[in-house]
């Protein structure tokens, strides 16, 4: 390795990089430093970016954090402010608990955004960012300009006014949101960030239900589409008092997967076929429908005055069992989403490796999985299956790469 190569990335950079995989590996600073034959305090300074690496030095650390040079000296993006982001964001929840727990996931984060940039220039691709000017909420009900701003979106979306079936590929792809699942402290239902290199950025808590994730998501957005430049992290509970803005995502997220002229005709239509009377059942069906979950339809149905208030309350002091009653139903719950990557992300990194910008090693680790599961993944994207007129089943290779001209 030639020292110019060195030279050209700053080295506060690089040692967040060396820290990051050092910690990925459970190592300490002392055991690098036995390792290497240095001192502890070399180390420590290589991580805080005060001394530049030495060639040698920077290859026994890729050797030992079991990562290639590339890794530490390809990626020329910086984040800087993300950790120091997220760190304003917990001290102004004054919340203490899961904190390690949380700085872990903040830290994996971090770097699975990276890595996204990372790809889209690898593969010379720039992400498209179908991004509406922030959306100014003051001056009216907070409710109210929920409602506003979930109806323009809508409508800029061409949704429609029914139930929105795949949220997360549309964040993805209509609007340009890069959405993770990731663990989180079961405290913590999702994180936002923004910033100019990587455009807006969410992590979801894999830990909860597919319909709490829904939730957490158009949560996020309603953040990012009023104040995207203020990062955010959405607890559970616990508030002695709701923030403003955590009542104004929350109010975004009911109207955005649940509007007002949708979801008012199709109750009255229920309400019509079954002689006046809505039940239980009926609510259950609907909240299946739009894929939230039983207390986000009824207090949905609450705010917009086609139930009393203090439904919910009367269902649970009654100890209403949601899971039993769609089981007596026989109501499909929303498919869980495993996929802690999104479908764009994993495309990228497949078709770097195609085209040999990537070992086979590297896609593994991009892709957060071991090589077997790696090149699974390289046959899934890369192969379209299809019937033969035998009926048997066949293959046929698929160039992620090629374009609808044929170029």
């Amino acid at each position: 390795m030639q020292q110019h190569i060195l030279e050209t990335i700053d080295p506060k950079l690089l040692g967040r990089r060396l820290q990051d995989a050092r910690k990925a590996r459970d190592l300490t600073q002392q055991q690098v430093a036995n390792e290497l034959a240095v001192a502890r305090t070399t180390v420590t300074a290589l991580e805080k970016g005060d001394r530049f690496i030495r060639p040698e030095e920077l290859i026994q650390m890729a050797r030992l954090y079991g990562r290639s040079i590339n890794e530490f000296v390809g990626r020329q993006e910086s984040v800087a402010d993300f950790a120091v982001q997220f760190r304003t964001a917990v001290l102004a929840s004054n919340r203490t608990k899961d904190e390690e727990e949380l700085a872990h996931a903040t830290r994996d984060f971090e770097r699975l955004c990276e890595d996204y940039l990372y790809l889209e220039n690898l593969n010379g691709l720039v992400a498209g960012r179908q991004y509406p000017p922030q959306y100014q909420i003051g001056g009216i009900a907070l409710e109210s300009s929920a409602e506003d701003v979930a109806t323009a979106e809508r409508n800029r979306l061409a949704l429609g006014d029914g139930p929105v079936l795949n949220l997360r590929e549309l964040f993805e792809n209509d609007v340009g949101i890069r959405v993770f699942y990731m663990h989180s402290p079961s405290s913590v239902a999702g994180m936002f960030i923004y910033t100019e290199e990587l455009g807006g950025c969410v992590a979801i808590n894999s830990r909860h239900p597919e319909d709490r994730r829904r939730w957490s998501m158009a949560h996020e957005y309603g953040h990012f589409l009023t104040n995207r430049y203020r990062s955010e992290i959405t607890w559970l509970g616990g508030y002695e008092r709701v923030p403003p803005s955590e009542r104004f995502a929350d109010a975004f997220a009911g109207a955005f997967l649940m509007p007002a002229s949708g979801l008012r005709r199709r109750f009255n239509e229920t309400k019509r076929t079954s002689g006046g009377k809505v039940t239980t059942a009926d609510i259950c069906r609907l909240a299946n429908f739009y894929f939230v979950s039983m207390v986000a339809m009824v207090l949905r149905l609450e705010d917009l005055r086609l139930l009393p208030r203090g439904t919910w309350d009367r269902l649970s002091d009654r100890g209403f069992r949601v899971r039993e009653a769609q089981a007596h139903l026989g109501l499909n719950l929303p498919p869980h989403d495993d996929r802690q990557l999104p479908t764009r992300y994993r495309l990228l990194a497949v078709q770097a490796y195609k085209e040999e910008k990537l070992t086979e090693g590297e896609l593994a680790r991009l892709l957060r999985m071991d090589r077997v599961a790696a090149r699974r993944i390289v046959f899934e994207l890369t192969q379209s299956p299809f019937l033969l007129e035998e009926g048997d089943l066949a293959t046929v290779s698929v160039d992620l790469a090629s374009t609808f001209d044929g170029s």
